[in-house]
């Protein structure tokens, strides 16, 4: 319990420090918290039905955030706020992608109709036969 505290009272102290201040109004820290909405959209839209994915947007997406990834580790100080954004990013269009090829290239449009509700398939696992 007296680490905990400790730790609440180091933090406290560090959050009432010049330094933290300034980087509370920096492009620093406001730049990556409004790029947070793009792998929050895409997060969301996992729920919507795979017909409506762009797919060209998607695949823009994934390398523009492997870029940014990049970025944000190269830059110093290195920005570990915007690494997570992208790299959070990257998975989650990636999940999109999946869904998208899956509909479209694995009989999920025509088999399934347009909602797409059943497009991705259950994973059925077999014993192999001796």
């Amino acid at each position: 319990m007296a680490a905990i505290i400790a730790l609440f009272r180091k933090m406290k102290d560090y959050v009432m420090t010049k330094e933290f201040r300034e980087y509370l109004t920096s492009t620093h820290f406001w730049g990556p918290v409004a790029n947070w909405g793009l792998p929050l959209a895409a997060i969301k839209d996992t729920k919507a039905p795979p017909d409506i994915i762009s797919g060209r947007m998607t695949t823009a997406l994934i390398f523009y955030s492997t870029a940014f990834m990049r970025f944000a580790y190269r830059v110093q100080p290195r920005n570990y706020l915007l690494l997570a954004c992208h790299a959070t990013n990257v998975v989650a269009q990636s999940v999109q992608a999946t869904r998208y090829v899956r509909f479209h290239y694995g009989g999920g449009r025509g088999a399934h109709g347009s909602s797409g509700a059943a497009a991705i398939p259950s994973l059925k696992l077999s014993p192999k036969p001796r």
